[in-house]
């Protein structure tokens, strides 16, 4: 049951900061809530800010496909692409072997896989890392740079990075964003912001010329360690890659539910 119950908090987070997250993008971004889905789209040309997730616990086959279908149709109806979340643990057993047929049926595409994880972590010990120092995001230029390691750590176009993250008030003010800095260029980059109760950590990446140097787990605990001494909170989830999975537990988190990223077939 503990296992369900920080699997449902994993979704309901998303649903939580990605609201946050679009409406930055555009204060008419749709985030809707219609029975058993949940839409966080933004439009952006940066893809992450265009979501869609069900939301029920313990949905049949039946009630996936519905959910898919549902979901697929909102997905066509929007100038970009986006992704489709479906956090497998609140399915039921039926249902979670049907959805890669399901999905196919409906029109929409693996992506790759990711999974939720949770922790009563902090606080943290003030981090350090002999290669690095840390600056917090405060500025276009810091945005930038932030954006760009996103960019080039996923795959983006450099110009849908920025258009995700320049101008933003929320990410210069009320998210502990955090540049990891080698020499004084921007390496590796982290954030949290404050989410019902919790910390979430928030795009996470390292420049792919340097990784396997210990930069993403320094400054996700930087970002951990700031947000939780200004909030005070003590507990911490997020949404990890297959790539950056096995960071996490080394800081205190426990993985929760697996995570299938969709999109529409092209």
């Amino acid at each position: 049951m503990a296992d369900l119950v920080d699997s449902i908090e994993s979704m309901r987070q998303l649903t939580v900061v990605w609201r946050a997250m679009a409406l930055d993008r555009d204060p008419d971004a749709d985030v809707r809530d219609l029975p058993g889905l949940a839409v966080r789209w933004a439009d952006s040309r940066f893809p992450f800010w265009n979501c869609v997730t069900p939301t029920e616990v313990g949905a049949d086959a039946g009630v996936l496909e519905e959910r898919l279908a549902q979901a697929a149709e909102v997905m066509r109806a929007k100038e970009r692409p986006g992704f489709l979340w479906i956090f497998e643990d609140l399915l039921e057993d039926e249902a979670r072997a049907a959805l890669p047929v399901a999905a196919e049926r409906v029109g929409l595409a693996y992506a790759f896989p990711g999974v939720g994880m949770a922790g009563d972590l902090l606080p943290l010990p003030e981090p350090a890392h002999p290669d690095l120092t840390f600056v917090r995001v405060r500025t276009d230029e810091h945005l930038r740079a932030y954006a760009d390691l996103n960019s080039l750590a996923y795959g983006f176009p450099l110009a849908d990075g920025r258009a995700g993250l320049l101008g933003s008030t929320l990410w210069k003010e009320h998210v502990y964003a955090y540049l990891g800095m080698r020499d004084g260029v921007p390496v590796t980059c982290a954030g949290t912001v404050e989410a019902e109760g919790n910390l979430f950590v928030v795009l996470v990446a390292t420049h792919p010329a340097w990784e396997r140097r210990g930069y993403g787990e320094a400054v996700t605990r930087k970002a951990l360690y700031e947000g939780g001494r200004a909030t005070g909170l003590t507990r911490a989830t997020l949404h990890a890659t297959a790539a950056g999975a096995p960071v996490y537990p080394r800081i205190g988190f426990r993985p929760n539910s697996p995570v299938h990223f969709y999109g529409l077939k092209d």
